[in-house]
């Protein structure tokens, strides 16, 4: 379609959908009106893409997220159709910005952070490399909530992103499934003596799927993101006749991550992770008959991945569908199981691998319960005599009352991957290290990567633009061929022109900042940035002391030779999440206390924006100049928001954790700043148990002087949150070893500091990084997991979409 011919579809759409031209629509008819061309014209690509995946009996991989993060998709999908450049001039010539359009597009609020993101990126990718993959997941009717702050506090509001619908989705109600959940299932023998489950009680449901296409980059190749959600069967309508308990279905796929500080919480957080593992397992396996092909070949076609331990009831799922459904023998459909299963691990905190409650699990999926437990009794007979004891019980799933939701996945599939390579030897090592006795050769390491497209072509088309003139376009397609910029590291002109677009960035950020928070920031500032979940580990406490420590220092002598800096934070704590909100009211009290000072001169600023999420952080990332990846080393699995911000030239301030490490090899050692606890000396605290942060406390006097206006005033309106965090550092020993690591941070940030002051040196940093981020393309992570774990490949013998690698180019 050429731009002539699109003004002229737009226009006549715009006419059969609201009976208007375009002088009088607004901006939300108009976005709609683009957004129903762009679907009606993929479908046709979309429906394609599906048949020749039926008709060439394509392996296919079916990736299962509680979380998809995908932010606006308008001009996404322009980019990937290759209309981006045609739609924005042909919109400009009817006198429409599609910038104002791509205003009204809400987020697709499905998730959290990293991991929803993650998921994203990689649909995103599979597509973009002509494999066959789809997602899998739920259709929450408000995401996880609208962050806002009153007082100074997190508050949390609800996120009907879904108030006006949803343009990119297609509700599928024929291929609906069926879910039981809750009452009693007893085993009775059939005619043949084989015991079959016989459920009595509980509550059928009906899980409705909508799919939404995920465009391949400019590859003709539309992928499907299968989102669930609950309706009461017609059939059981009559079951539920006041409105109370028909909310008691409706919430099920109503909040991401129920509030699970209560019972309730967490039996409807269990509810809704067999609720889409269920419906998603069960549309598998309905598609997979429709091909004819025998059961017992079912690992030949496909592939399920389990993202994290919320959908590792896909084993029991799928061992409940081949065993009671189609009759296999439990030792055969073991196999299969196992065969079409994988597993990615995303934490190395305990707390955050799921454990259920043994009686919990029986009310909710009983017969699920039955299977695992099941499971769980062959796992240790086929143990028993082949290792110890002690393993045996260690590794079980069912232990000390409650089912291990990560021993499930492992013992259940073929593979088990770290998302960085730190993290995955320590999975071997130290998390996971029972399970890599019994099953070493299922260990393997898939370091994280991001959408390129997004975080530059379309977040930072400014950035975009001076590649292309510099290096040409083949980046676009093959992002490793960023390092060609290399070859530029001493143009003087390049590093203008890269330092130009940074600014632009900077100033549309200040702006930004000027209208939502009031607060006036000067571009020509080291823009300092945090953005990720607020949680201790993450440790946004020693960034916050680290800014105390500088205000203190300006009030004792305001012309220090520093350069002038805007801290910026954008993170979200989750409800229940006490001490996380109070690091976030302290935040804001010490921001309002530096940013309303003038004794300082505006060599500080602090900006915590509300309600982060895709969006926010496409406006942050192009803009940033400091990356914080400051994490106790050994907590943060891998990390995406390090890879976005270094593609877009921040320099890194960080510990060695997750993929900060990679980043580091990536760069050198001379073009990023790392500080901090090695995670083999953070074990070796754990292992003498000698870490005495009042001894640190008591030694070091810029460290007591830091920590007073947690507490004697000088931040005003915190006196309960200032002792609370003073006591977890001082009276609970410092968990996450915020004051170890505090004197190195900051000598590391006296580093970046110099550093930026050298404007030519800090430009070709810049730029090192820049050329160095390619490697963290997710285009060459799902590749990865297709070639080593799914088995799957591109249905036609398409040109290489990743390119070739022009080595021959790099100086």
């Amino acid at each position: 379609m050429d731009k002539t011919e699109f003004k002229q579809c737009f226009s006549r759409r715009l006419a059969e959908k609201f009976a208007m031209g375009v002088a009088d629509a607004s901006p939300n008819e108009l976005y709609q009106t683009l957004g129903s061309l762009l679907t009606s014209t993929y479908s046709q690509k979309w429906q394609q893409t599906w048949t020749d995946y039926r008709e060439a009996e394509q392996k296919q991989a079916y990736y299962f997220s509680i979380e998809f993060l995908p932010g606006k998709m308008l001009k996404s999908n322009l980019l990937n159709m290759g209309w981006l450049e045609m739609v924005t001039e042909g919109l400009a010539e009817l006198g429409i910005d599609l910038e104002d359009l791509a205003e009204v597009e809400p987020d697709m609020a499905l998730g959290n952070g990293g991991l929803g993101r993650l998921a994203s990126c990689f649909m995103d990718s599979i597509a973009s490399m002509g494999l066959p993959g789809n997602g899998n997941g739920i259709r929450y009717e408000y995401g996880l909530f609208k962050q806002h702050f009153v007082d100074n506090y997190q508050v949390e509001l609800p996120d009907k992103w879904l108030h006006k619908g949803n343009l990119w989705e297609i509700r599928k109600e024929s291929k609906a499934v069926d879910v039981h959940l809750g009452g009693e299932v007893y085993l009775v023998p059939d005619a043949a003596g084989n015991l079959s489950p016989d459920y009595q009680g509980g509550m059928t449901l009906r899980a409705v799927p909508y799919d939404t296409g995920m465009v391949g980059y400019q590859n003709d190749i539309v992928n499907t993101m299968r989102l669930w959600s609950v309706e009461i069967p017609l059939e059981e309508e009559e079951n539920y006749r006041s409105i109370e308990d028909r909310r008691t279905v409706e919430d099920l796929t109503s909040v991401l991550y129920p509030d699970d500080s209560s019972e309730d919480g967490r039996k409807l957080r269990l509810s809704q992770e067999y609720f889409f593992v269920s419906a998603g397992v069960q549309s598998i396996l309905r598609y997979y008959k429709q091909l004819n092909k025998p059961i017992d070949k079912i690992n030949q076609s496909v592939a399920i991945h389990i993202n994290d331990t919320h959908p590792a009831m896909c084993v029991a799922e799928f061992m409940r569908l081949l065993v009671d459904e189609e009759n296999l023998s439990w030792e055969r459909a073991w196999n299969l199981t196992q065969e079409v299963m994988s597993y990615t691990n995303h934490t190395i905190m305990a707390e955050a691998l799921e454990k259920w409650s043994i009686n919990m699990m029986k009310s909710v999926c009983p017969r699920i319960y039955q299977i695992i437990e099941e499971i769980d009794r062959r796992f240790v007979a086929e143990m028993t005599g082949v290792h110890d004891f002690d393993l045996i019980q260690r590794t079980r799933i069912i232990q000390d009352n409650q089912v291990h939701m990560a021993h499930l996945a492992i013992i259940g599939s073929h593979s088990t991957n770290g998302v960085a390579k730190l993290h995955s030897d320590l999975l071997k090592s130290v998390v996971l290290h029972d399970f890599y006795l019994l099953y070493p050769a299922r260990f393997n390491n898939k370091t994280n990567g991001i959408a390129m497209r997004r975080w530059t072509q379309l977040a930072n088309p400014a950035l975009s633009k001076v590649l292309d003139e510099t290096i040409g376009n083949s980046w676009r397609k093959q992002p490793t061929n960023l390092r060609l910029l290399l070859n530029y590291t001493e143009d003087d002109h390049v590093l203008a022109a890269l330092a130009d677009a940074k600014l632009a960035n900077k100033k549309r950020l200040a702006a930004y900042i000027q209208e939502h928070c009031g607060i006036e920031v000067s571009p020509q500032a080291i823009f300092d940035v945090q953005i990720k979940r607020l949680h201790a580990y993450k440790r946004q406490l020693l960034n916050l002391l680290h800014i105390i420590k500088l205000y203190l220092d300006l009030k004792e002598n305001p012309d220090l030779p520093i350069e002038p800096r805007v801290f910026i934070f954008g993170a979200k704590a989750a409800p229940s999440y006490h001490y996380a909100k109070s690091i976030i009211k302290v935040i804001n009290e010490t921001a309002s206390l530096i940013n309303q000072d003038p004794t300082i001169n505006n060599k500080l600023k602090v900006v915590f924006l509300e309600n982060y999420n895709v969006s926010l952080a496409e406006r942050i990332i192009p803009a940033a100049d400091v990356s914080e990846q400051i994490s106790l080393a050994s907590k943060e699995a891998s990390g995406t928001s390090n890879m976005k911000l270094m593609l877009n030239g921040a320099v890194t301030i960080a510990t060695l954790d997750g993929a900060n490490v990679e980043i580091r090899d990536a760069v050198g050692e001379e073009n990023i700043a790392i500080f901090g606890l090695t995670e083999s000396e953070v074990y070796q605290y754990y292992e003498n148990k000698n870490y005495s942060a009042l001894s640190i406390y008591d030694e070091n006097a810029t460290i007591r002087k830091v920590l007073a206006p947690l507490t004697d005033g000088t931040i005003p309106n915190i006196s309960a949150e200032g002792y609370e965090i003073f006591d977890s550092l001082i009276k609970y020993n410092d968990e996450f070893f915020v004051l170890r690591d505090f004197e190195d941070y900051c000598l590391a940030q006296e580093s970046v500091n110099k550093a930026y002051q050298d404007k030519r040196r800090w430009r070709q940093i810049s730029l090192r990084n820049i050329a160095s981020a390619g490697r963290f393309s997710a285009d060459d992570t799902v590749q990865r997991y297709a070639d080593d774990i799914w088995q799957i490949e591109p249905v036609f013998a398409h040109e290489d979409l990743r390119g070739a690698e022009h080595d021959s180019y790099l100086l």
